[in-house]
């Protein structure tokens, strides 16, 4: 009998209340967020230090376009810099990563650096992030659905499971 702890495959985050946590510190609701990207940092190196495979974070949901514009456009600008600045120290950290969500509205400007992040660490084998952004539950089963439809294959909770963008 093993006396170490069990270590989980794949763990999952929802990024939620950093806004908060800046207003109760009298800050912009944007300083949290910027707080947000240093302890998903510490996450990042915990979970591949402690040989966990997956990490999944619910970083913007669709739902948060509905938040006032100058936080939206600083929560775009801030994952515009935090891939500039992040994606070679993940990179060289063996992490593998992968964006979930509608890239359809997001700039052209964020959709090449989700891409170019996306295509630099596609070979890293050490920990995969998922990083969930501009997604929602309803938008994955629905484009799994009309994946299916499109294949002619039937609606099925096992066929579903498979087209869903959210497997792992």
């Amino acid at each position: 009998m093993s006396t170490s702890p069990a270590i989980p495959h794949h763990v999952a985050v929802v990024m939620d209340g950093n806004g908060r946590w800046a207003t109760r510190r009298f800050l912009p609701r944007v300083a949290g967020h910027k707080q947000g990207v240093e302890s998903l940092r510490r996450c990042v190196r915990a979970c591949a230090d402690r040989g966990i495979k997956v990490l999944t974070v619910f970083a913007f949901s669709s739902e948060n376009w509905n938040r006032p514009v100058d936080e939206v456009s600083g929560l775009m600008d801030l994952m515009v810099g935090a891939l500039a600045r992040e994606v070679p120290r993940l990179s060289a950290d063996g992490v593998q990563l992968h964006f979930i969500g509608e890239k359809g509205g997001l700039s052209e400007k964020l959709t090449a650096g989700l891409q170019q992040a996306e295509s630099a660490t596609a070979h890293n084998q050490r920990l995969v992030l998922n990083v969930c952004f501009n997604y929602g539950g309803r938008w994955d089963i629905a484009r799994a659905a009309a994946t299916l439809v499109e294949r002619g294959e039937p609606l099925t909770e096992h066929n579903l499971d498979r087209a869903m963008h959210s497997r792992t």
